[in-house]
């Protein structure tokens, strides 16, 4: 069976989760997406993605905090961070990328290393690497150099040669956005699309 990836950003569902905390931490989907003038499918990437890393549980489309979940948006930015890092190393996709970095003489991994990889999951849309690359920087997981187009670890060491950490170029990778930006203050709620209608 092949692994899940995340069709959604960072932003998107921690802007979720915070607006479930505004609803003391429990509400129906179809609320929670009328409250973003959303379909219901366009919040469910978001959603599945927040079930997936145990920071909540969907019974009978109704969505309620976890004991984590409650723990990350209380948390502070760093904290969330961690929360979110530590969740997405027990998922398959991003403990296989971690495992191989590990096992690179180098520790780092080409496109087409990566991209040998993403083809396990079920990834499809564009963008989906880039995406995917987003997730690991925003839990300091990973990096893309830049100048030598590798997938790095999160932060220098002893091994890691060169590279500035800086966004890949918009030719880099599928879909080149731009890394994802923490909500602000109470959090900022996912609005529009986005990766949302990608499917499995």
């Amino acid at each position: 069976m092949a692994t899940t990836y995340p069709k959604c950003s960072p932003t998107e569902m921690l802007g979720l989760l915070v607006l479930l905390n505004d609803h003391k931490g429990a509400e129906d989907v179809a609320l929670l997406a009328d409250d973003l003038d959303l379909e219901i499918d366009e919040i469910f990437p978001a959603l599945e993605y927040a079930e997936l890393l145990q920071f909540v549980k969907v019974t009978d489309g109704r969505a309620t905090f976890t004991d984590l979940g409650r723990k990350l948006v209380a948390a502070s930015i760093r904290e969330r961070k961690t929360f979110v890092r530590e969740q997405l190393k027990k998922t398959p996709l991003f403990r296989t990328i971690l495992r191989a970095l590990d096992a690179n003489p180098e520790h780092r991994l080409t496109e087409e290393e990566f991209g040998h990889i993403i083809s396990f999951t079920t990834a499809k849309a564009d963008g989906a690497e880039q995406n995917i690359v987003n997730w690991g920087r925003y839990a300091d997981l990973f990096r893309y150099d830049a100048d030598t187009h590798m997938i790095c670890p999160a932060r220098r060491s002893t091994y890691a040669k060169g590279g500035g950490g800086r966004s890949p170029p918009s030719s880099a990778l599928a879909g080149g956005a731009a890394p994802p930006k923490e909500p602000a203050g109470s959090g900022e709620a996912p609005r529009g699309p986005g990766n949302a209608t990608a499917t499995a």
